[in-house]
């Protein structure tokens, strides 16, 4: 039985990966077996430029995270070297990143074991078609932040459908004195404005 020093560090070390799961956009589990220090050190640089979290993990310790998380579907694959990507933006970029770099070696090193993305374990068929999607693009897909003064203002100020991509470009915008002090009032939090376009994303 581990002394109390031990558990409490690995139950720390459950409790951030259980966090860092809970935030994720996406991630996958990696076999990393077989790889040399120097093929290591250039996937976390292709990570690090990717924005993603990656880290080699014991798979008693991220076992406990995932069914935390309610991702007791990855279970099985939890034997012999474990790595995890996590993305917190790009929901592609852990499937595109590992199986890129697995193609070097013609798939024989950092295989995906498992994947999931918003909270759902996806089939490797699912996992593979990710995979290719923008493939050798070179950039990540645009997360945008949730900012509701700037949706309801826009659709204020320019009625009717938008144009693809509005919302992506900064614009000026044109809206009555009255409707702006109309707009603040409902998007304060809880406001019902505000509660109507949180629950919409």
């Amino acid at each position: 039985m581990p002394n109390a020093k031990v558990l409490s560090e690995k139950q720390a070390i459950v409790a951030e990966l259980t966090e860092k799961l809970q935030t994720a956009a996406s991630g996958v589990l990696v076999d990393y077996k077989g790889i040399t220090v120097a093929e290591d050190t250039a996937l976390r640089a292709e990570c690090r430029k990717n924005e993603l979290d990656y880290a080699v993990v014991k798979n008693t310790l991220v076992r406990f995270a995932i069914n935390n998380v309610g991702l007791n579907e990855m279970d099985d694959v939890l034997n012999g070297t474990t790595s995890l990507a996590l993305s917190h933006g790009d929901p592609i970029a852990p499937m595109r990143v590992i199986n890129k770099f697995s193609k070097q070696f013609n798939g024989e090193k950092f295989t995906i074991k498992a994947g999931f993305m918003d909270g759902k374990v996806l089939s490797m068929d699912e996992i593979k078609a990710l995979a290719a999607r923008l493939e050798g693009a070179g950039f990540p897909l645009p997360r945008r932040p949730f900012r509701p003064h700037v949706t309801l203002a826009r659709r204020v100020a320019f009625p009717g459908p938008a144009p693809r991509g509005q919302d992506l470009l900064p614009r000026p915008l044109s809206v009555p004195c009255g409707r702006v002090s109309l707009l603040r009032s409902q998007l304060r939090p809880q406001g019902p404005l505000y509660t109507e376009l949180a629950a919409r994303g």
